[in-house]
């Protein structure tokens, strides 16, 4: 099958665009948050691909007085990987590695946006992203991820907040290959994923960036972790020798109440970056472990389009559905001070937080 992707350089194999070689589980998504510097403003969209089960999906999501509002859409791909549209949410590439446009507008939840991301640093290649499960592959991906800042603006029932790049910043990625994604196949590993320990961490500062993340194992040991600092505009970023973090628990959560970040540069230089979390974003609202919106079911042959809200007051964060977070947070480094976001996902036994079953809390 042709599609528009085809008229384009970006072939890496002798099928069309539209037939990516690997297996079914094979996504392709974008990912951006913005938050204000003074109060409790946040949003986040995330648009995925899954060519190989014929669905598109999307999320925008956007917290205003406290409540978190959530809009989600899918509808099947039909093949056609350049149209990243779903519904009343998408997106445009307007310059590639520099800025992209969202645009959302639903007249039935009053949710609208027009929101156009510029860079503030160079896009930032994470390393590749490889782990089994049992038998199987769980996943085996790359991503990008680039800090920025949003001019532009958002309507929430009627209320319109402005958006501008003084204001606002945020970060956005790019991530494709496997993962599981929609629902198992038959022949996929029996049983679930009894632990997970993921932290995510890019951060604005007035002249630089960074960003941290770290998966681990039960006992504390890192499969994946890396660090990059870098400065504004185009200047080369700097891989860290070695990182590391320490989260202090909130009692009766698996939620950070403060971190710390430790970067070692290859000089031996460390740099101690401390975050204060100020307030949760649930990413259930982006369809992470949602039990009807996660990401790649398929709802059916027609566009479906859905809308709910959450007070950020009346959670339980024991719950499973609102485990996985994004936590804004004010950052210290040294005499630096910035913002940025702390995301936490953890499932499972981790030795080094005291955790021992599936899901215990802290003390």
């Amino acid at each position: 099958m042709l599609t528009k992707a085809d008229d384009y350089p970006i072939h890496q194999r002798p099928d069309p665009i539209a037939r990516p070689g690997t297996d079914r589980n094979f996504y392709d998504r974008y990912f951006f948050n913005g938050y204000a510097k003074e109060g409790r403003q946040f949003f986040a969209l995330a648009l995925g691909l899954y060519p190989n089960r014929d669905v598109i999906d999307a999320s925008f999501c956007v917290i205003h007085d406290g409540i978190q509002h959530n809009l989600r859409a899918s509808r099947h791909l039909g093949g056609e990987r350049m149209d990243i549209r779903v519904g009343p949410i998408s997106i445009q590439v307007v310059e590639p590695l520099r800025s992209l446009r969202i645009l959302v507008d639903d007249a039935e939840s009053g949710i609208k946006a027009d929101l156009t991301f510029r860079a503030r640093a160079v896009a930032l290649e994470e390393p590749r992203f490889t782990r089994d499960f049992g038998p199987g592959l769980l996943m085996d991906y790359t991503r990008l991820t680039q800090n920025g800042s949003y001019h532009g603006t958002i309507e929430v029932k009627g209320a319109r907040m402005d958006v501008t790049p003084e204001i606002w910043l945020g970060t956005r990625d790019r991530s494709w290959g496997v993962r599981p994604v929609g629902k198992p196949d038959e022949s996929a590993p029996r049983g679930m994923m009894l632990q997970f320990y993921w932290l995510w961490a890019p951060l604005n500062f007035e002249d630089c960036i960074a960003l941290y993340d770290i998966n681990a194992d039960e006992k504390g040991e890192a499969w994946h972790t890396h660090g990059i600092l870098a400065p504004l505009h185009d200047g080369a970023p700097e891989t860290m020798k070695a990182v590391s973090s320490r989260l202090h628990f909130r009692s009766g959560t698996r939620h950070a109440e403060s971190a710390e970040i430790f970067f070692q540069r290859a000089s031996g230089e460390e740099l101690v970056f401390e975050l204060e979390p100020l307030y949760p974003f649930y990413m259930s609202g982006l369809g992470y472990l949602h039990p009807e919106w996660g990401h790649g079911n398929d709802h059916g042959d027609q566009l479906v389009v859905a809308y709910d809200a959450i007070d950020l007051d009346s959670v339980d964060e024991a719950s499973p559905l609102y485990l996985h977070i994004q936590a804004i947070s004010r950052v210290r480094m040294g005499q630096k001070e910035g913002l940025g976001v702390l995301e936490q996902l953890i499932v499972g036994p981790h030795e080094p937080s005291g955790f021992k079953e599936l899901f215990d809390m802290a003390p």
